[in-house]
Formats: structure tokens, sequence, C-alpha cells
């Protein structure tokens, strides 16, 4: 059996195989490199503070997104994304958790920590507004990043952001504004947006957003495999280009992550208790949004790829939105703006955890045959049974 036809997987012991997790050394302690990322841009935000002035110069955040992007959309199977959008079930499922549950319980978490109705929990104003601007922002970057991790479906991720992507151009503003403005006084939280009257986010501010993280990978990689298996054909993209891309991932993920938490290393060593109380509502979303997804997947018979898909572009929220939109109407030294930023700091970690989360629940359950049809081409799953 040749390269091209065999099935890669984490079991696989092919040495042009593409799985992410044939890279030994960075995927065996990604957990240490990620929280030693953590801190060296902490400590190198707290010691050099001024250190931020060239990240924001130069883009260094938006330059690791796009890179970390890059190879899982250069690995998509475009000619299948067809084949995606024509699956309503998978479609509509998405659209009810990340246009209706997903927003409607970050609301419920920023009122319950944040309105002053909870004994022992003073009204934070500008946490509250922070996590609604979170909430309402669905995620097109990170959340391919760990949907490769966790062996998910390219394709149907690809497919998923790109979906998430129009819809969210024509209803953030509208959902910031019914969350943030409209039901805190309808519910009896009139305090909660005392002296805001409107939020001016228009199309083209969440549009601009969307171009920069996600059309410029998307380009990108779509370009790439179009020339690449026209010039040299499909079993040496396969075999030979994209396992010489695939560290990129990780080593932009990390990168990404010192420059982030450089940018905030004053901040959380001047507020670590405001940071840890944002935490906790953040980290609670995260676990149940993708529990529920990654069980409602399942439910209506979705592949263990698919349903990784699924859950993950439930749970991440697009932090990028949320900050530049957060800035430009409270400014960057708001709290609405601390909290928005303190958002990426803890999704981190935790959909971290959740990718080793995914791949246990790969191995513990039986997956049998998919009443959702995977589109062809897409890397089958590995049916275990324990």
């Amino acid at each position: 059996m040749s390269d091209a036809a065999h099935e890669h997987g984490p079991e696989c012991d092919c040495s042009s195989c593409g799985d992410p997790r044939s890279m030994d050394f960075l995927d065996k302690y990604l957990t240490v490199w990620i929280f030693g990322a953590m801190a060296v841009g902490v400590g190198l935000g707290f010691v050099a503070p001024s250190v931020t002035e060239p990240i924001r110069d130069f883009h260094l955040v938006e330059i690791g997104l796009i890179a970390m992007m890059y190879p899982p959309l250069a690995k998509a199977d475009y000619s299948q994304l067809r084949a995606v959008f024509s699956n309503y079930r998978v479609l509509s499922l998405s659209l009810v958790q990340n246009w209706l549950i997903g927003p409607t319980l970050m609301f419920g978490l920023a009122v319950v920590f944040f309105s002053g109705l909870v004994p022992g929990l003073p009204a934070r104003p500008e946490y509250f507004l922070g996590l609604v601007f979170i909430g309402m922002a669905r995620c097109i970057a990170m959340v391919l990043v760990w949907n490769e991790l966790a062996e998910g479906s390219t394709e149907y991720v690809t497919g998923l952001v790109a979906f998430n992507s129009l819809f969210q151009i024509l209803t953030y503003g509208v959902y910031v504004w019914f969350f943030g403005l409209f039901l805190p006084p309808l519910l009896g939280m009139d305090t909660l947006v005392a002296g805001i009257e409107t939020f001016d986010v228009s199309p083209m501010q969440v549009f601009e957003a969307i171009v920069v993280f996600l059309g410029i990978p998307f380009v990108g990689g779509f370009l790439t495999r179009y020339v690449g298996t026209r010039t040299k054909g499909e079993e040496w993209y396969e075999n030979e280009f994209v396992p010489r891309i695939d560290p990129l991932t990780l080593i932009a993920l990390l990168g990404t992550v010192i420059v982030m938490f450089a940018t905030q290393g004053e901040s959380i060593v001047a507020a670590p208790a405001d940071v840890l109380l944002i935490a906790v509502p953040l980290t609670i979303y995260f676990v149940v949004m993708f529990l529920v997804s990654f069980g409602m997947g399942r439910g209506i018979g979705a592949d263990y790829s698919t349903t990784t898909a699924i859950g993950f572009t439930a749970a991440s929220n697009n932090f990028e939105l949320a900050i530049a939109v957060a800035v430009a109407v409270f400014g960057v030294g708001s709290g609405v703006a601390f909290a928005t930023v303190v958002g990426p700091l803890i999704e981190v970690p935790v959909l971290l955890a959740l990718v080793n989360v995914a791949l246990y629940f790969q191995r513990r359950y039986d997956w049998g045959e998919s009443t959702i049809e995977s589109p062809e081409g897409s890397t089958p799953d590995p049916a275990t049974d324990d």
C-alpha cells in the first residue's frame, strides 16, 4: 500500500505522514510550551512594557494569527466545500449553537458575575459589556488550530468558519446592541447601561476584521493547494509539502501567545484578581459550549472529525474582533477593552485542555457508522473500542 493510499492517523508510522501529532518533540510537550510561552510573554511585558509598542506597530499578533492558520487552510480540500455547505443538518446545528446558544449563555454568565444581582459579586458594567462583546463574536481564527490539533475535519471547520463569517458581518452589531443595550433595562438592570446610548459597530468594522484574520490565510491556503497539486501532483503535495508546513502552526501559535501576553503583562500583574474574576465565566463558557456542542454533533450522528469541528467552532470566539470594536468604542484603557483582552489569555490554555478532552472522546467512544456523510477525501475516523 502506498503512502498516498493508506489512512493517516495518530497510530500511523509513515515517515511522511501529515498528521500534526507526528511532530513528536513539539506536540508531546505542547502543554508545557504553551504555559512557558504565557510565562515568557507576561514576564516580558512586565519587565519591559515598552515592548508593546513594536508589537503593535509591526502587527506581530496579527501576523502570528495568519501564520498559524495558513497550514490548516493549505491542507483543506476545497473541492469538498460544496458537499459541506449542502449538509443542512450540520449548518443548522452550527447556526443554533453559534447564534442562539452561545450568545445567550455568555449573556447569562455576564449577568451572574457582573450585574450585581448575586450577593458578593458587585456590579461591574464594563466587564459585563466586555463579555457581551466577546460572546457575540464567533470564532474565525484559532478554531482552525484547535480543530487541527484534535484531528477534526479541516473541510467542515473551514466551511463552518466561512459560514459564520458571512453571518457575523450582518449580525454582530445587532447582537451587541440587543444583549448589551436593549435586554438589560428590559430585565431591570438599568445600571449596566447607564450613560451609554448606542454602540457604533458598523458592518465594515466586522468585514475588515474578517478579511484580515480569515481572508488572507484562506486565499494563501487555496492558492498554495491549487498551484501545488497542479504543478507537482496530489501525492507530492500531501506527502512532501504538507508535512513541511505542518510545524508552522504550532510554532506560530507559541510565538503569538508570547506577543499577545506581552502586550498585557503589566495589566495582568497589576490586576490579577480582576483577571481571575473574568476568567471564571469565560472558562465556564468554553467548557459548556464545547461539551454541549460536541454532544449535539454526536447526537445527530456525525462522525468524530465532523463532531470535533462542530464543537470547537461553537466553543471558540473571535477575540480579535471583540478587542478591535471595544477599543474603537470605549478606548484602549477602558474596562471593556481590558475584559476583551483577557479573553484570549484564558482561551489558549482552556481550549488546549479541550483538545485533549476531544482526543479522549475519540478513543473512549465507538463512533461506528456515521449518518452524516463526510466530504470525500477527508481523513476517515479511526473507530476505536475500549
